[in-house]
């Protein structure tokens, strides 16, 4: 990376999805030494803390096909200015999650940043429900049709902007939950997504290859939302929607190193660490090797 500086922000969030303990992902991630890994490849690292974010006891849920919509929605305002502010220091942003609503923030506090910006979804869901379509009424499953100007307009229009990102500048790796109200957003829209069946069929080498073709072409920066529930459950067991039949530990370090290579990264997230779900940190742990990858750590 030619940019040296990291700024490392806690989302302890957990009001965008069902299962608690993910509020707790920062910490455990912070735990598994992201920081010193960080700072042992030549990056000088600071870190913000956590963010303020209520309980669920705290608050009512509201609608339910949108919970918690008011505090997801005011959460992800604070979120966006903090990422915006540390761009605006030449500093590079890696959010810790935390669910992943928490993207929406993300996404609008990059944005702001760049004329198109390329968005990697790492994940074994598409996250492109809306409060029509989605099963729970969970946030976590829209921050990405919220981030191409699809969903409530509370949430859509946060950053003061909206669209944040154009469907032919984003690429789905590792799917295989998809809603069907997702499908028929995906085909509408002309989404690209790798799905585990053209992972298994072209291999990760393949699929990164034009994942980075597809986000880098004509953009002027790129955001990469890593879920680790993209990962199969042997490999990230402490997340709160496991899927069989992910991406492997080496699939995904594969993944991070062919992006620290093309250089191409401007901001990151890693989300949906839930440590009550996880054995011995094992998930958070992934997640900070999976993060040195992306920062340009080799085995040799």
């Amino acid at each position: 990376m030619k940019q040296k500086s990291i700024t490392l922000i806690g989302m302890p969030m957990d009001l965008g999805q069902g299962r608690r303990g993910v509020d707790m992902g920062p910490s455990a991630i912070r735990y598994a030494s992201a920081q010193s890994l960080l700072e042992s490849l030549g990056y000088d690292v600071e870190d913000l803390g956590d963010l303020s974010i209520p309980t669920p006891e705290s608050r009512h849920q509201g609608d339910p096909k949108l919970k918690y919509l008011n505090e997801v929605r005011q959460a992800c305002e604070n979120l966006a200015d903090a990422v915006f502010d540390v761009m605006k220091r030449k500093r590079f942003p890696v959010v810790l999650g935390g669910d992943h609503s928490i993207a929406i923030g993300t996404v609008a506090g990059a944005a702001r940043h760049f004329e198109k910006m390329g968005v990697i979804w790492y994940d074994a869901h598409g996250d492109l429900n809306t409060g029509e379509t989605s099963p729970s009424g969970n946030i976590h499953g829209m921050p990405l049709a919220v981030s191409l100007g699809i969903g409530h307009p509370d949430l859509v229009n946060i950053g003061g902007f909206a669209p944040k990102v154009s469907p032919e500048n984003v690429v789905i790796i590792g799917a295989r939950s998809l809603d069907p109200g997702e499908r028929e957003l995906i085909k509408e829209l002309g989404i690209k997504v790798f799905t585990m069946h053209e992972i298994d069929r072209i291999g990760m080498a393949g699929v990164m290859e034009e994942a980075i073709h597809i986000v880098s072409n004509g953009t002027d920066g790129v955001h990469l939302s890593l879920d680790l529930d993209g990962l199969d459950p042997k490999d990230a067991p402490g997340v709160g929607t496991p899927v069989q039949g992910g991406l492997t530990y080496r699939e995904s370090h594969l993944a991070m190193e062919m992006l620290a290579e093309a250089d191409i990264l401007t901001s990151a997230e890693f989300v949906e660490v839930n440590p009550i779900l996880d054995r011995e940190n094992q998930t958070a742990k992934v997640a900070v090797a999976l993060m040195g990858s992306a920062f340009g750590q080799k085995i040799l």
